[in-house]
């Protein structure tokens, strides 16, 4: 009997040697930052104008525009804009990222690439910024389904315990869809697990014709979309083609990361935590390179300041990743 092989297979993917054969410097790893923005020839961030020339003699800006007159580089209008990293340690970052399906601590990655562990924090929260977009609608047979994150409240000091109950109090609610066509998954952190808020996700980023299956939740009652749903509270998790199996698999995976690599998500950045583990998930069948690439394309158009990332809360990062 034959036998399955094993994960996805048919992915192309890069082992370490190859990676430090492909990027053995700042050089290549910079032509390869170049040649995925600008795969048509150089443009200027600034204008647009295609009017571009080298300029070896500038350290950090090895362009110039000729129309506008600015300097520019491969950063320039990035998640890297302004960052003193060189461009191979940039590299490793989105290949640790993008084949660890689990995350990546930003304790990890300071020790990785040799740099301070509130630097490594920035750079995993910009390269998060990479996946945020936005999606297209879901249609055919979807998913929908929450989850919670936070500690339990009894591991809580006595300060920080809310003193209203168990279960989900004290956590924060992320409700998410599965596209079982597609495999494509989508989620967002949400305020309350009402009738409102749940429907008016699934309705905004579906189509009028799809097929939405839930739980039991009476939120999901009425909703505007032929559905489904399955009694979980009775033990009913299967019935013909309603589950939400699909979806509680993508939880299982970013529980575990929650829970053996990160240890803490705290609420102010959970949204940027869930579009990790999203855009990895959606992008997991293709090549590790191809991965990488769409990463690097992702982060064109977006910036992340530390004084913003860190805005209303301390100077130095979060309970997030910092204990391990």
């Amino acid at each position: 009997m034959a036998h399955k092989a094993p994960g996805k297979h048919y992915r192309n993917g890069i082992t370490i040697p190859e990676l430090f054969s492909r990027f053995p410097d700042d050089e290549a790893a910079e032509e390869w930052f170049v040649n995925t923005r600008w795969p048509d020839g150089v443009r200027c961030p600034h204008c647009g104008s295609d009017n571009v020339k080298e300029n070896s003699a500038h350290k950090t800006m090895p362009f110039r525009c000729n129309s506008c007159k600015k300097h520019f580089s491969a950063k320039t209008g990035t998640v890297m804009h302004g960052s003193k990293i060189g461009f191979q340690k940039w590299v490793i970052a989105l290949y640790l990222v993008t084949t660890s399906l689990k995350g990546v601590s930003s304790m990890k990655l300071h020790r990785d690439l040799g740099v301070t562990q509130k630097t490594a924090w920035h750079m995993l929260s910009r390269i998060r910024e990479s996946y945020a977009e936005v999606n297209d609608l879901f249609e055919g047979e979807i998913e929908v389904d929450e989850s919670y994150f936070g500690g339990k409240e009894s591991n809580k000091h006595a300060h920080k315990k809310l003193n209203a109950g168990r279960g989900t109090v004290g956590k924060t609610a992320v409700v998410g869809m599965k596209n079982r066509e597609t495999n494509k998954v989508q989620a967002e952190v949400v305020e309350a697990t009402d009738k409102e808020t749940l429907q008016a996700f699934v309705v905004e980023n579906t189509t009028s014709g799809s097929t939405v299956y839930t739980d039991e939740a009476r939120a999901y009652s009425g909703l505007p979309r032929e559905h489904q749903a399955v009694s979980h509270s009775v033990g009913d998790w299967v019935r013909d083609q309603a589950h939400t199996n699909g979806l509680e698999s993508f939880w299982a995976m970013m529980k575990r990361g929650y829970m053996g690599v990160y240890h803490h998500f705290s609420p102010k950045h959970l949204h940027r935590y869930i579009n990790e583990f999203s855009g990895r998930h959606n992008d997991r069948s293709n090549d590790t390179i191809a991965q990488m690439k769409s990463m690097a394309q992702g982060m064109v158009g977006k910036r992340l300041r530390y004084s913003d990332l860190i805005a209303g809360g301390p100077a130095y990062p979060p309970i997030d990743e910092i204990r391990f």
